[in-house]
């Protein structure tokens, strides 16, 4: 299979979750949030395979992309599943979905108060044994690197300024709800500009 089959089936995915969906942590016809889903580039593989798939972001114009592509995709493509809206405050009945894919979003949180609403509002839309997919900036490996501003949010060496999990951080999110991890944490070192962490966590 070459570069090209791979990349009409899957998009430009995040490759941490194309890894979950090679283990199998995916199967149609699950209902999936892409909450922060931009132009859908995590999206394409489901769209293709028969999965419910939802979306919601802020930015109108992404949103339309994904509309657009989605029924190029698949013809059963409901377009009106994109939504435009907050995170912090999700249009979604409790437990609707089996599966939540956050993806480079969670690190955009003005303060922790904003980063503890989102995920309030995504474990009341996942349904107990759901799984919870997320990557974010995190302060490991970063200690001595990235400048604290305030409320959780740091400098980094990319001169981007973003809300960084942190060991206490994560802490307190275990307790807070009821997950369980589903792989261990991981973190990898981006060039010594960031860190990325993943979490691959289930409802219980």
């Amino acid at each position: 299979m070459n570069y090209q089959t791979i990349h009409q089936a899957t998009g430009n995915i995040d490759l941490y979750l194309l890894d979950q969906i090679l283990k199998g942590r995916f199967e149609p016809p699950m209902r999936i949030l892409d909450a922060g889903c931009g132009e859908g580039r995590n999206l394409v593989y489901f769209i293709r395979n028969g999965f419910e798939v939802w979306g919601v972001d802020q930015d109108a114009t992404a949103l339309r992309m994904l509309r657009l592509i989605g029924k190029s995709l698949h013809p059963a493509f409901e377009p009106d599943r994109i939504i435009e809206g907050d995170l912090g405050k999700l249009l979604f009945a409790p437990e609707s979905f089996d599966a939540i894919i956050s993806s480079a979003v969670l690190h955009f949180a003005q303060d922790t108060g904003a980063f503890w609403q989102m995920l309030d509002e995504l474990l009341r839309v996942l349904r107990p044994g759901g799984v919870l997919f997320i990557r974010m900036t995190a302060l490991m490996g970063m200690e001595t690197l990235a400048k604290p501003l305030d409320n959780g949010r740091y400098h980094l060496p990319d001169d981007s300024d973003r809300f960084l999990l942190t060991e206490s951080l994560l802490e307190i999110m275990m307790q807070r709800y009821p997950l369980e991890w589903i792989e261990p944490f991981k973190t990898v070192l981006v060039a010594g500009q960031r860190s990325m962490s993943t979490l691959v966590l289930r409802k219980k």
